[in-house]
């Protein structure tokens, strides 16, 4: 096959765009497109496969091989050296196709012929539409400049697939923009909403894939590239990070966006035939692609500063910038890959819900979530490329489901179970003022957990009785540099001036795990769940735990303080924090400061060892709150943060519970606390309360359906349900509690 020069591949491009444009229906359109690239590739063979589904590619357009065979030939990802290219995003060449591993012989299409095979795939922005190949009898390897050739054609494919060229007949993955689609994503935060699709960066279409003027397009993009790099100095001189880490990572940050490797690859784009934006998008899913399978995790993390950098440069190349001109649609669900605390912040309460490709349970959006009390899906792969600003969407928090453009019945089925659910809410609102208090006249306080000042509200609202748990972390990670300690001071002045006189309980710092704050060194830990984090950094680092007791006992302006210190393992960790505690109220005192009217420091547990640690830290700790989400992962050995095994194990087993019993009897008259995401659950939160927790602290949005619940029963015969369970070996009591309730109505 003779060189192709650049000339070429331009008039190849110009071929494809002038046959896209034609009012074709998409088979005939499909048609054009292999019949062009072979004769320009001069090859016999030229295939388009497409993803039918997620898993299975589908035979949508040749020249050279049979007719027949289309949309009849299907291969599943990984299958044949088409599906391996599906499967690893990147090219496969070889002399010798049916000798090569991985070949899959499809007799109906009567490629047995054609030794030569060059597949590679058509992606965007790191998503694989589909592989294009091009075949020919003579057996020999195809040049570096025919693979790049070819890459290059299949970004343009990319492109046009992207703007519904491909709708028709023969579309087997053509991106029909008005078709339903059903993602299923896991729980990040529980409830429902319906709204329309508001994409936290917009994506830039890319409208004019090829150019026919290069040094015009090379002009453009070294203009384009001026400007971000302006920007990004601009960027780092506003930035204090303390040096160290943060400002080494902002430096890498800088150096991608003058990488000459980076700019010589698109301007060799730009002069195969791409316009300046395709070029800058064509790099951008080349890297996604690669360095998406780097096993290191640095490498894997500067995928982020890429995307970000390219992001950039097709916003100022497309004259949007930050602002797409689109306005904010009615009821906002915020749609995204990932994002930061400080930046869901800022929507704030605008938003109706929120949906993530990535994320987990335990992540800082969802902490924030969590705060704001709306809906949360993770992990809903690939909605970010299929959804479009406005797009009508439903998200279920609770079973993880999201509807992007769902049909009638869909909508009406959620529209029911919303109605029935905004029913329940009012009446729970009737039990606003009225204490939980069952059948047997037991009182169960109900407290509410919070994070940030916008919380507050629901204390009122809700009928809580005070703050079981307030999130100190989250005005540390939604920063970009330490705070102050006078600046944290008058946060918690005010938390406790909106709590008015009900008891607030602060959680000093937990950081580390999955909340790593970005002006710290990030420790690379195999295990984070179980390395340095929580109590841990505050006692390795008394300055930071010291600083933030200082700003509690100032804050608190002579009002009574509750604190406590979160995962304490030891006895001697809680005795080693607790000293900080009164050293520092004495130096307050020596300072002339107004201390607290009295302080109560508590411990939260959330370790099985602290469970079984000597009397001496339930006498000695003022209060006892048990930390359910960490105690419950690391006493089954499941990682709440992986979804495989998260929910496999029940609150409800009755090895847990016999586990929390013994915790109840051990803290003998010390006040306990059951904190996290069962106490929120009625069912749950029944059995909590038979087994002896007499304080449960949950999401303000709960407290009405776990007061309805404990109203109605008596506790002393749900106890006699769960011992019951235990005595006959039922490995979980919540078959038999179901019963119970529904025998008792």
């Amino acid at each position: 096959m003779p060189h192709r020069s650049e000339t070429d591949s331009r008039k190849l491009l110009r071929g494809l765009r002038d046959a896209m444009a034609e009012t074709q229906a998409g088979q005939a359109r499909l048609d054009t497109v292999v019949r062009l690239i072979a004769s320009s590739m001069a090859t016999e063979v030229c295939s388009i496969y497409l993803f039918r589904d997620r898993d299975t590619l589908e035979l949508c357009a040749t020249e050279g091989l049979r007719r027949e065979a289309v949309h009849q030939t299907r291969l599943r990802v990984g299958e044949g050296l088409v599906g391996r290219v599906a499967r690893t995003a990147t090219p496969v060449n070889t002399a010798n196709a049916p000798q090569t591993r991985g070949f899959r012989y499809m007799p109906e299409t009567g490629e047995e012929i054609y030794s030569s095979f060059l597949g590679v795939p058509i992606q965007r922005l790191g998503q694989t539409l589909g592989v294009l190949v091009v075949q020919s009898r003579q057996a020999r390897e195809f040049s570096d400049d025919e693979v790049y050739g070819l890459e290059v054609v299949a970004m343009v494919l990319a492109e046009m697939a992207e703007l519904g060229a491909f709708i028709g007949e023969g579309a087997a993955m053509g991106r029909l923009h008005q078709r339903p689609v059903t993602f299923r994503g896991a729980t990040g935060q529980e409830g429902a909403a319906e709204g329309h699709v508001w994409l936290h960066e917009p994506r830039v279409v890319v409208a004019n894939p090829v150019a026919d003027d290069p040094d015009h397009e090379r002009k453009r993009l070294a203009e384009a590239v001026a400007q971000l790099r302006l920007s990004v100095d601009d960027m780092l001189a506003q930035t204090d990070t303390g040096g160290g880490e943060g400002q080494e990572v902002l430096e890498t940050y800088r150096l991608f966006a003058r990488s000459r490797g980076w700019i010589r690859r698109m301007e060799e784009d730009i002069d195969a035939g791409l316009s300046a934006e395709a070029a800058v998008e064509k790099e951008q899913s080349l890297a996604r692609a690669r360095l998406s399978q780097a096993a290191d995790p640095y490498i894997r993390d500067r995928l982020q500063d890429l995307d970000d950098l390219s992001n950039r440069l097709l916003r100022l190349l497309s004259g949007q910038g930050d602002d797409t001109g689109a306005a904010m649609p009615d009821n906002p669900i915020l749609v995204a890959r990932d994002i930061g605390p400080g930046e869901l912040l800022e929507y704030g309460r605008k938003l109706r819900g929120v949906v993530l490709e990535q994320g987990s349970v335990g992540s800082h959006a969802a902490i924030v979530a969590r705060a704001l009390a709306i809906p949360l899906v993770i992990q809903a792969d690939r909605i970010v490329t299929e959804a479009l600003n406005g797009d009508p969407i439903l998200v279920d928090g609770d079973t993880g489901t999201v509807h992007l453009r769902p049909e009638d019945p869909i909508v009406a089925a959620f529209r029911d179970k919303a109605a029935m659910q905004a029913a329940a809410q009012e009446r729970y609102a009737s039990l606003r003022d009225l204490p939980a208090t069952a059948l047997c006249g037991t009182t169960v306080a109900l407290h509410m957990n919070a994070g940030l000042m916008a919380d507050l509200p629901s204390l009122v609202g809700s009928g809580a009785e005070g703050v079981g748990l307030f999130r100190t972390e989250l005005q540390f990670l939604i920063r970009t540099s330490f705070p102050k300690r006078e600046e944290l001071a008058q946060l918690y002045g005010r938390v406790m001036d909106a709590a008015k006189g009900r008891r607030v309980a602060f959680r000093t710092l937990d950081i580390g795990s999955d909340k790593v704050l970005p002006y710290m060194k990030p420790q690379d830990e195999p295990n984070p769940a179980m390395g340095w984090r929580a109590l841990r950094v505050g006692l390795d680092k008394p300055g930071i735990l010291r600083m933030q007791v200082q700003a509690l006992i100032r804050g608190a302006r002579g009002r009574p303080l509750t604190l406590m210190f979160p995962f304490v393992a030891t006895l001697t960790e809680f005795r080693t924090a607790r000293a900080i505690v009164d050293a520092e109220l004495s130096r307050e005192a020596r300072l002339g400061r107004t201390l607290p009217e009295r302080v109560e420091v508590g411990a939260m547990l959330e370790t099985p060892s602290a469970a079984f640690a000597p009397d001496a830290l339930f006498a000695e700790a003022d209060f006892v709150s048990v930390g359910g989400n960490d105690l419950k992962q690391f006493f089954f050995a499941a990682d709440r943060e992986n979804e495989r095994v998260r929910r496999r194990y029940d609150t409800l087993s009755t090895s847990f519970l016999t586990f929390l019993q013994g915790i109840v009897d051990r803290a003998g008259p010390t006040p306990l606390s059951f904190c996290g995401e069962d106490a929120g659950r009625p069912i749950e939160a029944l059995c909590l309360a038979a087994i002896g927790f007499r304080t449960l602290s949950m999401r303000p949005a709960s407290i009405g359906p776990v007061k309805h619940v404990l109203r109605r029963v008596n506790l002393d015969d749900a106890r006699a349900v769960i011992d019951a369970a235990r005595a006959r070996g039922d490995e979980s009591a919540r078959p038999a509690v179901m019963e119970w309730l529904r025998q008792i109505g």
